[in-house]
């Protein structure tokens, strides 16, 4: 036994001086220049926002419900819904658990491999004079790779990276569907009050139209007027069923994103309360941090960085230790007998010293993979400031516009006035006052689109900055 060891010890000196000589496979290096500068602040960022304080319900956004902070519980439902139903959230979940298993599955070839196995073989040989014999046996298989280079620790490395990865893209699935909801109901509350405002104006024009047929039979006005009320009537009831088009086709949507079928799925109109939040935009290098597609782009990276190393490693040999252990004999009852015991312990080295160049292609292909993910990566953080930028300046400008617009939406309601009183004292036609009431409804709508667009640049600021703030 002693003289077996020393042999085996003897065997395993030069292999391991081989692998001392080979080195070790290292990740590749990234060079941190080549990635864009965090700028010092946001171009568009008000700087009285910074240090502004954080809009109610600002705490239930570190809990990652920064929808609570628009005081809707409708909105509140719906959100929640989503995040039990929608089924790109799901399959984004799904891809999670895939790359999880596969990091499970990458890990356990660091361990030691052990197989058992019984079996019968009849066979005939000279040493039985060529007569058929039966043979049992049972054992066991025992196999263990040493990864004196690095290589099954970096492809471990490579996949927990990678599953790092999914459950960032988890993140953003989330948030992109809290954000698509949010949107596409507050655009529904903005649809309610502009279908409100265009039926009132409707109900207004039928009562002029009644009012005008009246004076039309008794001869005060002439059929002109009447086919222009009738005009204004007819094209309002146009408009309004295309909001109710519209309506409908925002609340199909919603439906899709709960994950509810549409035909049974409602949201009832309601008077549009949601409170409209200031959202600081921060630092922007907290922005590269709360983002979780940046996150993502940038575990992909360093996955493909140690997939680098692994394909390096195919260059160095391969140790193994083996071992094997059973008993066979020709009969059943004699199979346990410590003379039909077997056994035998080894060592592999494997060096491929001919491939036909598929180890360097194998190389070439890592680093073409390294440069694929460092080019997402770039490109997925410069996305993330544009996106900042993008919100940041339509905020600003929005409130400027929602300014002009409310001065505008006064001067015409004051100019209505004026010109139904001028109308009924015989001053003026009556195509001044549609004009004047047209010009009304037209601002009035305007106005009501601005607001909105300001709610779905707050959301859109939000889901940029990484559905945090503060």
């Amino acid at each position: 036994m002693n003289r077996t060891y020393s042999g085996l010890r003897s065997a395993l000196v030069p292999l391991l001086a081989v692998l001392v000589l080979a080195g070790c496979a290292t990740p590749a290096s990234v060079d941190p220049s080549s990635l864009p500068a965090t700028p010092p602040a946001f171009r568009d960022q008000d700087p009285s926002r910074v240090l502004a304080t954080a809009p109610a319900g600002a705490e239930a956004q570190a809990q990652g419900r920064w929808w609570a902070v628009f005081a809707d519980p409708v909105l509140d439902r719906l959100v929640e819904r989503a995040g039990r139903n929608n089924n790109s959230v799901q399959v984004a979940a799904g891809r999670l658990a895939q790359a999880r298993a596969i990091t499970r599955s990458t890990d356990a070839d660091r361990l030691p491999q052990v197989d058992l196995g019984a079996g019968a073989v009849r066979q005939k040989n000279s040493s039985t004079g060529n007569r058929p014999q039966t043979v049992v046996s049972v054992g066991a298989n025992f196999s263990y790779e040493l990864d004196l280079i690095g290589r099954l620790s970096l492809a471990t490395d490579a996949a927990s990276l990678d599953a790092r990865s999914r459950e960032a893209l988890l993140r953003s699935t989330q948030l992109l569907v809290q954000a698509d909801v949010a949107q596409t109901y507050l655009n529904l509350r903005a649809l309610d009050t502009e279908r409100a405002l265009v039926r009132d104006t409707l109900q207004a024009y039928r009562n002029t139209l009644r009012l005008t047929e009246v004076r039309f039979r008794e001869g005060d006005v002439a059929e002109l007027d009447v086919a222009r009320v009738r005009t204004e009537v007819a094209a309002t009831e146009s408009e309004a069923l295309t909001l109710d088009r519209r309506r409908a086709e925002l609340e199909h949507a919603l439906a899709v994103l709960v994950g509810e079928v549409a035909s049974s799925f409602q949201v009832a109109p309601a008077e549009w309360a949601t409170a409209l939040p200031v959202i600081p935009a921060g630092v922007p290098s907290t922005v590269l941090v709360r983002r979780p597609d940046v996150s993502a782009a940038q575990s992909s990276m360093q996955a493909a960085q140690a997939r680098v190393g692994v394909a390096r490693a195919a260059w160095f040999p391969v140790f193994s230790l083996t071992a094997n252990g059973g008993y066979a004999a020709p009969e059943i009852g004699d199979l346990f007998k410590m003379s039909t015991r077997a056994w035998g312990v080894g060592a592999l080295l494997s060096l491929p010293i001919f491939d036909g160049g598929r180890r360097e292609a194998g190389v070439q292909n890592a680093n073409a993979e390294l440069d694929i993910a460092l080019a997402n990566y770039r490109e997925q953080i410069l996305i993330a400031f544009r996106d900042v930028e993008d919100q940041l300046s339509a905020l600003r400008l929005l409130a400027e516009q929602s300014e002009a617009q409310s001065r505008s939406v006064a001067s015409s309601s004051r100019a209505t006035v004026l010109s139904d009183s001028r109308y009924r004292n015989g001053l003026v036609s009556q195509l001044e006052v549609l004009d004047a009431q047209r010009s009304e409804l037209r601002n009035r709508r305007q106005a009501l689109q601005v607001r909105a667009a300001q709610y779905l640049a707050t959301v859109g600021l939000i889901r940029a900055l990484g559905g945090g703030w503060a």
